[in-house]
């Protein structure tokens, strides 16, 4: 038995690096590969034991135990679908223009770092389309309530040298919509990578999916980041209702002026400080709205 991580898969198919060097394919033992549950599969990061089977294939046996796991709702809601392992940092990576950005997806996706407790830094790519002046301020808000923001550009070079220092540290993960210029930053921070990228749809106006499947990046600099493919159709999942307030920073000053406390949802109670702060214009109407929209699609997931 030897014991590795995960740094790619796709089509059943998993490259696990090894302690000892080595690189192998490996697939899934039969009991993994039928495991319902999202914590039952096997994703880039994981820390994995497998077995050569004696006739050239190589078996997953088990997964170890995850330092953290970042897990977002699937399409339409019902399921859960993890997307990395043992992360030290969530990067949220948007676009300034094509894609124009979303708040309600910055957001979310901020908020997926948050309930899985691991480090999260906007970036804002794309800034030699745009009037930065104007983009930076729109985005200030985020740095006012504790977020690192970074804005680059994979054309200009702007931003690249802070975004490679944050990376070079640990485990990260890029995430964020199709078409925002994931693997051109990781280009532009290793040039030698040569990752897949593609241009935006003319007639949608969204990206295209130029990473059609997860893979962990070793940098020179000593990091690993998980480039990941776009998405958009992102919630929160293993949060209960009453706990989703934690995912948004900026409500923790107010909401032990709540009348009922830790148990306020902030929607229909008397007396709630957020809803006050909100009115107040302490905390923006768009997170406030965020966070509502979340807190719907929440009730529909575990305790």
């Amino acid at each position: 038995m030897l014991t590795g991580t995960v740094r790619r898969s796709g089509g059943g198919q998993y490259e696990v690096a090894l302690e000892d060097g080595r690189v192998v394919l490996a697939s899934l033992r039969g009991r993994l590969k039928h495991g319902g549950d999202a914590q039952g599969r096997v994703v880039i990061g994981d820390r994995v034991v497998v077995a050569d089977q004696g006739d050239g294939t190589v078996t997953v046996e088990r997964v170890l135990a995850r330092g953290s796991a970042v897990v977002r709702r699937g399409p339409g809601g019902r399921h859960p679908k993890l997307i990395a392992a043992n992360l030290d940092r969530l990067v949220v990576v948007v676009a300034a223009r094509s894609p124009d950005p979303t708040p309600g997806i910055v957001d979310r996706l901020l908020a997926v770092g948050a309930v899985n407790d691991v480090d999260t830094v906007l970036v804002v790519n794309k800034m030699d389309l745009v009037d930065a002046g104007i983009v930076r301020e729109a985005f200030g808000s985020y740095r006012a309530i504790g977020y690192v923001v970074l804005f680059t550009s994979a054309v200009s070079g702007e931003g690249v040298s802070e975004l490679r220092d944050a990376l070079c540290t640990g485990v990260a993960a890029l995430v964020g919509p199709s078409g925002v210029g994931k693997s051109s930053l990781l280009n532009a921070i290793e040039p030698g990578l040569r990752l897949r990228t593609s241009e935006l749809s003319r007639k949608t106006q969204t990206g295209r999916h130029a990473t059609v499947s997860a893979v962990l990046v070793p940098l020179r600099c000593g990091g690993f980041v998980a480039d990941t493919p776009g998405f958009s159709d992102v919630g929160v999942w293993g949060v209960a209702r009453v706990d989703l307030g934690r995912c948004f920073p900026e409500f923790g000053a107010y909401q032990t002026q709540c009348r009922f406390g830790s148990s306020c949802t902030h929607t229909h109670e008397p007396d709630c400080g957020v809803k006050q702060a909100v009115s107040g214009g302490r905390i923006a109407e768009s997170r406030y709205e965020s966070y509502t929209q979340l807190l719907t699609e929440a009730s529909g997931n575990p305790s």
